[in-house]
């Protein structure tokens, strides 16, 4: 039973970080997409959502990279405690469940921003 338990820890993590990874590569896009269609003349509405969607990719792939380096500390600490004790503790297994929802709160923020961003795109020939 530990070692399922372990062995699901692995695979979330896993799942995890290769969302977080598409996100990024999807935001670095967005932010492309943002620069390469915005260069005609904008009004003063205009300009300020896409000063929004600038500054918002900038702090969620700054997020998405924390958030990545915690899940990666975290697979340290419970790769040290099986290696040292052959067990996880009760406590790792409750910061696990922490980064869930740390990760799951991302996600929502970046699932949001994308459908902005989308809805701005759509609206708006710059």
């Amino acid at each position: 039973m530990v070692q399922t338990d372990i062995s699901q820890l692995s695979s979330e993590t896993a799942e995890w970080r290769q969302i977080l990874r598409n996100y990024r590569d999807e935001f670095s896009e967005c932010k492309k997409l943002l620069s390469d269609n915005c260069k005609q003349t904008l009004d003063k509405k205009q300009l300020q959502e896409v000063e929004h969607f600038d500054n918002q990719f900038h702090i969620q792939l700054i997020n998405i990279h924390d958030v990545k380096q915690a899940i990666k500390q975290h697979e340290r600490k419970v790769s040290f405690e099986l290696s040292k004790n052959d067990y996880v503790t009760a406590e790792t297994f409750s910061a696990h469940e922490r980064l869930l929802d740390e990760f799951l709160t991302l996600e929502n923020r970046l699932q949001q921003l994308r459908m902005e961003f989308r809805d701005f795109i759509n609206a708006t020939t710059c």
